[in-house]
C-alpha cells in the first residue's frame, strides 16, 4: 500500500523559512517523479515542484524559482522541500504526490499525501 505523508508545516512570519518532508513507502520510487502541489482556499491545487527520483531532475514553477528546493534522501525515502523566502500568498495546503510521468498536471500523479498546511503571516 503505497503512502505518503508530509510533515512540516506551520506558521511562519513574511520571509521566514519551512522545510516539508514527504516519507514514502510501499513501493519503490525509484521510477517515479515526486511532486509538490498546493491549494488555497478557494483556489484550485497548483504545481510547485518535481523532482525525477532516479536522477534528481528538478522543475519549477515559476513562483516558486529562486525561493524553493527540492531535494530527496535515498536512504530515507523521503522528498523535502525547502521554502525559503517566504510570501503571504504562500499560504496553503501543501500536497506530496507521486507519478510516473513528467509534467505539471495533477493528472499525472496517482498518489497523493494528506497534506500539510503552510501560513505565511504578513
Amino acid at each position: 500500500q503505497v503512502q505518503l505523508v508530509e510533515s512540516g508545516g506551520g506558521l511562519v512570519q513574511a520571509g521566514g523559512s519551512l522545510r516539508l518532508s514527504c516519507a514514502a513507502s510501499g513501493r519503490t520510487f525509484s521510477s517515479y517523479y515526486m511532486g509538490w502541489f498546493r491549494q488555497a482556499p478557494g483556489k484550485e491545487r497548483e504545481f510547485v515542484t518535481a523532482l525525477r527520483w532516479s536522477s534528481g531532475m528538478t522543475r519549477y514553477s515559476d513562483s516558486a524559482k529562486g525561493r524553493f528546493t527540492v531535494s530527496r534522501d535515498n536512504a530515507k525515502n523521503t522528498v523535502y522541500l525547502q521554502m525559503n523566502s517566504l510570501k503571504p500568498e504562500d499560504t496553503a495546503v501543501y500536497y506530496c504526490a507521486a507519478g510516473t510521468l513528467p509534467g505539471t498536471s495533477v493528472l499525472l500523479y496517482n498518489y497523493w499525501g494528506q497534506g500539510t498546511q503552510v501560513t505565511v503571516s504578513s
